[in-house]
């Protein structure tokens, strides 16, 4: 893990619990559980996805996106740009 990545450990954390509790819907899911209760573990996996995303957008750009300026590229707004479209569609 490079020193611009500060947030790379927790993002793996939050990956492994959302991991998890996919693992834990699908069993639910093959269990026959309600539908609601089904849909409702889904809007929390959505939200724990965004924010896991948001977490990583944040160490792109205090890590990344710093260091992509510091060494003159100028590409790096595209590239940030290009992210971002497909993070939030």
């Amino acid at each position: 893990m490079s020193d611009h990545h500060k947030h790379r450990k927790s993002i793996v954390n939050r990956l492994a619990r959302i991991e998890g509790h996919v693992r834990s819907v699908k069993d639910m899911a093959a269990s026959d559980r309600d539908c609601g209760d089904l849909l409702i573990q889904l809007a929390a996996i959505r939200s724990a996805l965004d924010n896991c995303g948001k977490l990583i957008l944040k160490d792109h750009l205090e890590g990344c996106v710093v260091e992509a300026v510091k060494e003159g590229d100028d590409k790096v707004m595209d590239k940030l740009n290009d992210a971002i479209d497909k993070f939030i569609r």
